[in-house]
Order: structure tokens, then C-alpha cells, then sequence
């Protein structure tokens, strides 16, 4: 087979990646539509047969899919230099963003002002997120019986515990998988098989190594669960951020899903700003870039080979559902922290309203018009 020598140069794919990561607002399926538009169809850079495999990866692999597909554009055809430095640039300006607004944050956490702006965006961020599991609901739960019930128990498992379990959705993953491929016939060992030693490896592991280490066994574990869309972290950052560790109160997290909101790139770039807050700028780096990193570049070289085998097809199948269960479900336990009064009610169920109606409107400004209300609002209140 004649290698493919790229059209273009490995630093014209990196300026690339800082110009969408500056300006690519939008979600994850916008910021793919982009890449597609740009390097498939506009520049010819990347072969629409790559671009789909890339994208079935980032579909199938666990992490944010945007920020997977570029790091698997990068890696196509210059293996791990060009996905590091692609992953690099599409991460770093939404970061440095992050990293100001972090600081600022954490200057002005408690004037008046930074708190009516948050009253305000909280409530939109709970209409966005409904949204989009909505939309996530409808794409790729469907009509199919298994996987509207494995919604079903994930999403009420998520509002009765106010948490998730990665044990349920590696049982969602396995059974789905069994249901699909010929039940009372093996083909190979089940994946939660081979990942539940691992798992309970790193979730077994001494709280002694610091808050960076747990930070990044934290986020590690996180992104393993994570399939699809940048907001599908949510439901399990809400966990353990806030639950389990107290890194952060409620309201500290709600205000960390609005900054990935109002700002450009992946919306996973959340974890950077959470990592900000708990641990300063190191924390930042080890939450950001190191976990969705992994969980494609690892994967990479073999995808061509197994990422089409029916039955990876299926556990994925079932393990997405169950994650949109837990985004449905995370809907109701961070609505019941951020809707505080009838205005924020009506907020929410406004942001929900226009989403619907005008399919193209952009969430940052969104958010903007939200934080003018809130200031509105709180100044009327007083």
C-alpha cells in the first residue's frame, strides 16, 4: 500500500485547529460540521472516508466528540505529533479563556454583580441542557425497547441518587451488547469484563497522593464515561466534584457549566475551569487536555481494524444510552439547585422555548442575554 503523502503541512493543521478552537462556537456537532466543511470539503486536506472514521471513533471511543475527531484529524497523517499538536491547538484558546475567567472568578466570586450574572446564566444553562438531551434522547435512544428502558433506569437512577455509577453503565454496555449478538453464544470476553479491574483499580486508590493525583484519576475515570457530547460530563462531574470530594459547592459548579458555555471550543473545556478552582493552574492542565488525549490516541492504530465489529458497536449502543439517561436525569437534580424562584422557572423554560424555535441560535449568546437579565433582575429585586 503507497503512502499517502498530506496535502498540507503539519503547522498549517495546527493554525487550523487555534483559529476554530477561537472561534468555533456552537457544540460538538457544530465544531464536527466545521472540520467537515473546512478540511473535507473546502481544502481536500483529509479524505471524507478518514473524516468518517474519525468521526465513527469519536462516536465510539469514550470522550468529547469534537475534541476527538480533531485530535484523530491530526493523527491520520502524522500519527502522535500531529494529534498531540492538533489536540494541543484546538484545546488552548478555550482554555486560556477558561483560565482567565477562572481567575477573575475567583477574584469577584462574591460581588453582587458576577452573582446576578450567574443567577441568570444558571437558569439558561438548565434550558440548554435540557435541549440538548432532548435532542440526544431522540437521536440515539429512539424506539428501540432495550435501550428506552436502560434510559429509563439511568435516568431515574441519576435523580433518586443524585449521582452516577460507572457499574451501571458498564451493565448497560454488557447487556445491550448481549441482547444484540446472539444470546447463549460468546464472541470474545464482555468489555465490562475486561474494564472492571481497572476501574476498580483506579477508583480503589489512596486519597494520600495529593489533590493533583486525584484530579487526574478523577477526570481520567470521567472520561471514560463520557460518550458523545462535551455535556454529557456533566451529569458525572456533578458526582464527585460536588458529592463526593466537595472540591466544589452547587453553586461554584453551575457556574463552571455556564463559563464552557460562553466560551469557544469543546464544552469539555468545563473540566479546566473546575481544575482552576481546586487546584489552581496545574489542576487546569491535568483536567483539561489529558483525558479525552487518551482515549484516542490509545485506540487509534486499531480502529480500522475492530472499531466496525458488531459487537463494540452494541456495548457503545448501550453505554450511550445510559449516559442520556443520565444527562435526562441531570436536568432535574441541577434544576432543583439553580431554579430558585419563579423568574429563574421562567428563564429556563424561555431558553428551551427559543432553542426550539430558532434551530440555529447560538448558545453563547444565549448566555449573554442571560446575564444581562440576571442583572436586570436582581436590580429590580432589590
Amino acid at each position: 500500500m503507497n503512502k499517502v503523502v498530506p496535502a498540507y503541512a503539519l503547522k498549517d493543521l495546527v493554525i487550523y485547529f487555534l483559529k476554530l478552537g477561537t472561534w468555533g462556537f456552537g457544540g460538538p456537532v457544530a465544531l464536527a460540521g466545521y472540520m467537515y466543511r473546512d478540511l473535507v470539503e473546502r481544502k481536500s486536506w483529509i479524505s471524507e472516508e478518514d473524516y468518517k472514521e474519525g468521526l465513527a471513533l469519536a462516536q465510539l471511543a469514550p470522550g468529547p466528540l469534537a475534541a476527538q475527531l480533531g485530535i484523530y484529524i491530526g493523527y491520520i497523517h502524522y500519527k502522535i505529533p500531529g494529534a498531540t499538536l492538533a489536540g494541543l491547538a484546538f484545546v488552548l484558546p478555550s482554555f486560556l479563556m477558561v483560565l482567565a475567567l477562572g481567575y477573575v472568578y475567583t477574584l469577584w466570586e462574591g460581588v453582587p454583580w458576577m452573582q446576578a450574572v450567574f443567577y441568570g446564566v444558571g437558569a439558561a444553562v438548565i434550558g440548554i441542557i435540557a435541549m440538548s438531551a432532548f435532542k440526544l434522547t431522540r437521536k440515539s435512544v429512539g424506539a428501540d425497547k432495550w435501550r428506552i428502558g436502560i434510559y429509563v433506569l439511568s435516568a431515574a437512577f441519576t435523580v433518586v441518587y443524585e449521582t452516577e455509577s460507572v457499574w451501571l453503565f458498564l451493565v448497560a454496555g454488557a447487556m445491550y451488547w448481549w441482547v444484540k449478538q446472539a444470546p447463549g453464544r460468546w464472541r470474545g470476553v464482555a468489555p465490562s469484563l475486561i474494564l472492571a479491574p481497572v476501574l476498580q483499580a483506579l477508583g480503589g486508590v489512596s486519597a494520600s497522593g495529593g489533590t493533583l493525583w486525584k484530579l487526574a484519576l478523577y477526570f481520567t475515570k470521567a472520561g471514560a464515561f463520557v460518550f458523545g457530547s462535551g455535556l454529557a460530563i456533566v451529569p458525572f462531574l456533578y458526582g464527585g466534584v460536588v458529592k463526593d470530594y466537595a472540591w466544589l459547592n452547587e453553586q461554584q459548579f453551575m457556574d463552571a457549566v455556564a463559563v464552557a458555555m460562553i466560551t469557544p471550543g469543546p464544552v469539555v473545556i468545563t473540566v479546566g475551569f473546575i481544575g482552576f478552582l481546586v487546584s489552581g493552574f496545574p489542576g487546569a492542565c491535568v483536567a483539561a487536555f489529558f483525558p479525552c488525549y487518551l482515549f484516542t490516541v490509545l485506540p487509534a492504530p486499531y480502529f480500522r481494524k475492530y472499531g466496525k465489529h458488531p459487537g463494540i458497536k452494541a456495548f457503545v449502543e448501550g453505554v450511550t444510552a445510559a449516559a442520556i439517561g443520565a444527562i435526562s436525569g441531570a436536568v432535574i437534580v441541577l434544576g432543583k439547585r439553580s431554579l430558585t424562584d419563579g423568574w429563574t422557572v421562567a428563564l429556563a423554560l424561555i431558553t428551551i422555548l427559543a432553542l426550539w424555535r430558532f434551530k440555529k441560535l447560538p448558545e453563547p449568546l444565549v448566555i449573554l442575554v442571560a446575564a444581562a437579565i440576571g442583572i436586570s433582575l436582581k436590580a429590580l429585586l432589590q
